[in-house]
């Protein structure tokens, strides 16, 4: 349910390959580092949202005076939200303002001497360093949007996080209700720590309601083992590494931040390829130590979840939260309370389903109100 909402973090590795889309702490901008375009020029400014200019500084000198500690002066642009500054990022890339790998450059060591970042930045000084052979103290870094966190997930039951599955629990990230269409920064770590107690609850209660020990049918075991294996066995098959890559890409240009009918309709029908190559992935070598039979066992829920998340982008006719239609820019009222879910249907292909979420009745409301007094009063 709600898998078209993916949150792109705004700064991953760009280079080299082999690292990209690790992660670049917020907190490098948060000490004073800035974003610029192949140009050299800061364009963070040039794409601030109407809602947030009023918090938001539109000059260097009133974002330099906020780094200071001046309480009057407003954030600087490269702290804007992660959907926007993704966004802007993927806008200057686009433009063909982007860095030499298809990012653009955050640069922090001509602003900040290199002793302060190096003790503030302990672990992003060591990682570039270590990967990508980059001194942050000295030159900037490459950096671009990457994949961060679903908002949707796996539709479960509020109280006990039980799914359609009997037995089967979800939390956190894998679950979806909590975040709607763009997670707030932190609120990952308070939906592992409350839905993953819910979780562990609901699964002890289950357990106790069974009446017995479940039979396992052993054929389907055994099935379940062959697949597996087959990905070993094979004479020959498709290099795991190169169909991950593939479906990368494919995800990349028609999936990605900004998402259009047409790109998304491409995606599909580049996914149906694909699927022919998971069916027949070959990972050489033995069940021992194989990250590529491991990768290739991934690739079959890589598959689904791209696809999940491909059709419920192409229904979703609206812009919201972490999910922007250029065919459809603006936020549409009528879909406020549309939450879409992705089955699997009883052909075996994916079904896309609209459903009208309710809202709290009034009375829950004023529940929920009166326990936010008693916790602003103390009384709770």
């Amino acid at each position: 349910m709600d898998i078209e909402f993916t949150q792109f973090h705004p700064t991953g590795m760009m280079w080299p390959l082999s690292v990209k889309g690790i992660l670049v702490t917020e907190g490098v901008r948060g000490d004073g580092g800035i974003l610029l375009n192949n140009k050299g020029e800061r364009f963070m400014f040039n794409y601030i949202p109407e809602k947030f200019a009023a918090e938001t500084a539109d000059t260097e000198e009133e974002a330099n005076r906020w780094l200071k500690g001046d309480k009057q002066a407003r954030r600087p642009p490269e702290l804007l939200t992660r959907d926007v500054v993704a966004k802007s990022i993927n806008a200057e890339v686009k433009a063909g303002r982007g860095s030499k790998h298809g990012g653009v450059y955050l640069d922090i060591g001509s602003r900040v001497p290199a002793e302060i970042i190096k003790k503030k930045l302990p672990s992003m000084y060591h990682q570039f360093k270590e990967l990508a052979e980059v001194d942050i103290t000295k030159e900037p870094m490459e950096v671009g949007p990457t994949l961060h966190y679903f908002m949707g997930g796996i539709r479960v039951d509020h109280d006990t996080q039980q799914s359609n599955v009997p037995g089967l629990f979800a939390a956190g990230e894998a679950a979806a209700g909590l975040h709607g269409a763009n997670r707030l920064g932190g609120n990952s770590l308070s939906d592992l720590l409350v839905f993953g107690k819910l979780s562990g609850e609901g699964a002890v209660n289950y357990v106790k309601s069974l009446n017995g020990t479940p039979n396992v049918d052993d054929e389907l075991v055994k099935q379940s083992i062959r697949r597996a294996t087959d990905i070993l066995n094979r004479e020959k098959g498709t290099n795991p590494f190169l169909i991950q890559e593939d479906m990368q890409e494919v995800m990349q240009v028609n999936v990605g931040i900004v998402r259009v009918e047409d790109e998304l309709k491409t995606a599909l029908s580049e996914l149906e390829r694909i699927k022919k190559d998971v069916d027949m992935v070959k990972a050489p070598g033995s069940s021992q130590f194989n990250p590529g039979w491991h990768a290739a066992i991934a690739l079959r829920s890589l598959i689904i979840t791209a696809e999940a998340v491909t059709r419920a982008a192409l229904e979703r006719k609206e812009s919201r939260g972490g999910h922007t239609r250029l065919d459809y820019f603006d936020e549409d009222k009528q879909w406020e309370k549309i939450n879409i879910v992705v089955r699997k249907g009883k052909d075996g292909n994916m079904e896309v389903e609209q459903v009208q979420r309710k809202g709290p009745t009034e009375e829950l409301s004023k529940i929920a109100y009166a326990k936010i007094e008693d916790l602003e009063t103390g009384k709770i």
